[in-house]
């Protein structure tokens, strides 16, 4: 059994906010738990707090989330990426993918599932088509 939805407290969540974690079921509790910022949550303030003691939480996600974010011109690329859309397709793919994104500990789900085949060849695309000037380099 999944965790329970933090924004209608009714339904088991299928997804996480990708700024604080929160657990949510749909796009009706997302948009509603985006009304407020994250930082200003209870359950999220909590959290942030007892992991760092120096920085403010907000501006750690701030870090991470621009270290980490595409340009436009690399999601133009993704979306491009006729080879990419024909992976995505694979409900096999999507479902590892969704598992990553929706545990609690996705940095490790994510090396799991880097040992397969099929993910390693999906990353690899999407690292070509998001960067493919820097391949010369490495």
């Amino acid at each position: 059994m999944g965790k329970q939805c933090e924004v209608c407290k009714a339904a088991e969540s299928k997804y996480k906010c990708p700024s604080c974690l929160t657990p949510y079921c749909s796009l009706g509790c997302y948009k509603k738990h985006k009304e407020v910022p994250c930082a200003k949550s209870d359950a999220n303030g909590i959290k942030a707090e007892s992991k760092v003691e120096e920085q403010p939480a907000a501006s750690i996600a701030e870090d991470d989330e621009s270290n980490h974010r595409l340009k436009r011109s690399q999601l133009e690329a993704v979306a491009a990426s006729e080879e990419l859309r024909k992976m995505l397709r694979d409900r096999e793919l999507q479902e590892l993918i969704t598992k990553i994104d929706s545990s609690p500990n996705p940095k490790s789900e994510l090396e799991k599932a880097m040992e397969g085949p099929a993910f390693r060849e999906f990353t690899d695309k999407l690292l070509s088509v998001i960067s493919p000037m820097d391949e010369a380099s490495v």
